[in-house]
């Protein structure tokens, strides 16, 4: 009895270029091994600590540029500065004096730069979006003045101060008429000078004055007589 045919069986042989790409595909990555061209692969980073660095060293220079500032400084103060053009920021900083000193900076950094001082009492302001300003004069309400101005003029009602530290006591956004109406050095010599001629009841009450008042006054009055005393007879 003969046995039944057998049924052909058939194997589709890759050719050698096609069994060359199966294995490349197919082997482990050798880390050691340059990538063959015409495959596309993201090339490594170089230097990736470079790139981490340049961040830390940008925020370490803000942390010391504030810090720069509060030297001399007599008052520092927060503005809401969300919405602003870049015109219209351009314009504020050509408003200011030379006196005073604008600077944009996170509250992050700039609360680590007043930290362990007296400066640190403007916490409460450290939230949203805020605009430095630093006052390197006793004339504070001259130095107020120009963002009232500039205010006003565009109307940015909304982009008020949010608080300042003034003698390292915080003044609120509801306290500020009370910087802005501080007499001036003139003023202040001017009282001191009056007081001087006046009854004795009147000096007095010059001298229940603040600390700094009455250290301004009196430092006027000396420098008077020193002008005095220097003229020719």
């Amino acid at each position: 009895m003969e046995s039944a045919p057998t049924a052909a069986m058939t194997f589709a042989i890759p050719s050698t270029k096609a069994q060359a790409r199966y294995r490349l595909l197919t082997r482990p990555t050798n880390p050691f091994t340059v990538p063959a061209r015409g495959l596309a692969q993201r090339p490594p980073s170089r230097h990736p600590w470079i790139r981490a660095a340049i961040p830390r060293t940008k925020k370490e220079a803000t942390v010391e540029t504030v810090r720069e500032q509060l030297e001399n400084c007599y008052l520092l103060a927060g503005i809401n500065y969300k919405g602003f053009t870049v015109k219209q920021f351009q314009e504020l900083r050509k408003t200011f004096p030379d006196s005073t000193k604008l600077i944009v900076a996170k509250n992050t950094l700039v609360y680590k730069a007043l930290e362990g001082t007296p400066w640190e009492t403007l916490k409460p302001c450290m939230k949203g979006m805020n605009v430095w300003l630093f006052v390197h004069t006793e004339e504070i309400p001259a130095a107020i003045k120009p963002y009232r101005d500039f205010q006003r003029e565009k109307k940015l009602e909304d982009n008020d101060f949010t608080g300042a530290v003034f003698e390292g006591k915080f003044y609120g956004p509801n306290d500020f008429k009370k910087l802005e109406t501080l007499p001036t050095r003139a003023e202040i010599y001017a009282t001191l000078l009056g007081a001087l001629k006046s009854p004795s009841s009147a000096l007095v009450a010059t001298l229940q004055a603040p600390a700094r008042d009455l250290l301004l006054l009196l430092k006027a009055h000396i420098k008077n007589l020193e002008e005095q005393q220097a003229l020719p007879q």
